[in-house]
């Protein structure tokens, strides 16, 4: 078949995927109508990932999986903002991988708002009317972020999702025929990136910064430095990418979670996060954790904090596979409750395949 033959039966499928795209639009509109009257939110993170769910089972390629999920997360977005742009506060500024994350959690079509903390952040979606929150919570390599499970103490708000990100770091830089002196980037980075640092720039000066973002606006005004961070930085801040994929560890991710007013509902494969007290006796974490393997739930992590409050006191903050609604899960908290000093349920939303 002839190159101008292959062309015009392509020409005719994306005819049919504008109109399939169209028809679905139109019936997008007819639900956000029904939402907006029930005052409900647009972004549903249960509905969406049993459709990425469903897609996946479906797909026969050529497509990967991660293709035909990348294609219908922007789907999604637009369809999302025919009625209405939600907003999403980010630990920022752009480039960051939490922007990332939330690229990839929400589609470009909805507002992003570059936050300068993780407080912040929290503040803009309890104080504010922001929609969401995106915050990192833990990596693969380096474990929790600690600050935000100690916000998670003050605040009110509910995690509703949660994304996972394949973490890939590149040295940056404005000049390459000039001496490397100096290397910026975030302690995190700097650790996951150790081994090469040690190998490859021994002698050069690692200076910590808050965000990648911050150590690749330094590296711009720097000639005789570089930073370490994902390669889109380069096309934010006018750098060129020298080395890629010098992180430590292949498997690296880091972990997000979206926070808002809410949580979410069972998708059919969720977890839950909760965070508790214990009273200070022999056993007593032992006696706690009991019910879950009574109830034969699963613990995915179980991560301890000092209550600031009270010398060689902690808190615990756990995650679990199920849902809050479900009834082994609604038996081993209500157990867990009576054994506890204090609990709260952090939320239960879908788990990232």
């Amino acid at each position: 078949m002839s190159l101008e033959r292959l062309r015009k039966k392509i020409d005719t499928i994306d005819n049919k995927i504008l109109q399939l795209l169209n028809r679905r639009a139109k019936e997008v509109l007819k639900i956000s109508k029904l939402k907006l009257q029930d005052k409900q939110s647009i972004f549903s993170a249960e509905r969406e990932a049993n459709i990425f769910r469903r897609l996946k089972k479906l797909n026969q390629g050529p497509l990967k999986e991660n293709d035909v999920e990348i294609i219908f997360k922007e789907i999604l977005s637009v369809s999302r903002s025919l009625n209405a742009v939600i907003d999403v506060a980010y630990l920022g500024p752009e480039g960051t991988f939490t922007h990332l994350a939330a690229i990839k959690k929400f589609g470009k079509w909805v507002n992003l708002i570059p936050c300068e903390s993780i407080r912040e952040v929290f503040e803009r979606v309890e104080k504010e009317g922001v929609d969401y929150g995106v915050v990192p919570v833990e990596n693969s390599t380096e474990g929790v972020v600690t600050y935000t499970l100690d916000m998670f103490l003050e605040s009110s708000l509910k995690i509703c999702a949660e994304i996972v990100l394949s973490i890939s770091h590149s040295l940056l830089r404005v000049s390459l025929d000039k001496k490397l002196i100096r290397i910026y980037s975030n302690p995190q980075v700097f650790a996951q990136c150790r081994e090469w640092l040690m190998r490859e720039y021994p002698n050069s000066e690692l200076v910590p910064t808050a965000t990648t973002a911050k150590a690749a606006e330094l590296a711009k005004k720097d000639p005789l430095s570089g930073c370490l961070g994902n390669k889109i930085l380069a096309s934010f801040y006018g750098l060129k990418e020298v080395s890629s994929h010098i992180e430590d560890s292949s498997s690296n991710a880091t972990r997000f979670l979206v926070i808002s007013k809410k949580d979410s509902l069972p998708s059919g494969d969720d977890k839950t996060s909760i965070i508790f007290s214990i009273k200070d006796r022999v056993g007593a974490l032992h006696d706690v954790l009991y019910p879950f393997k009574r109830g034969g739930i699963n613990l995915t992590k179980i991560e301890s904090r000092p209550s600031k409050i009270k010398p060689w006191e902690y808190y615990f903050f756990v995650d679990f596979q199920g849902h809050r609604q479900e009834l082994k899960v609604k038996k081993s908290l209500e157990a867990l409750e009576k054994k506890c000093a204090f609990i709260k349920i952090l939320g239960s939303y879908p788990k990232e395949s």
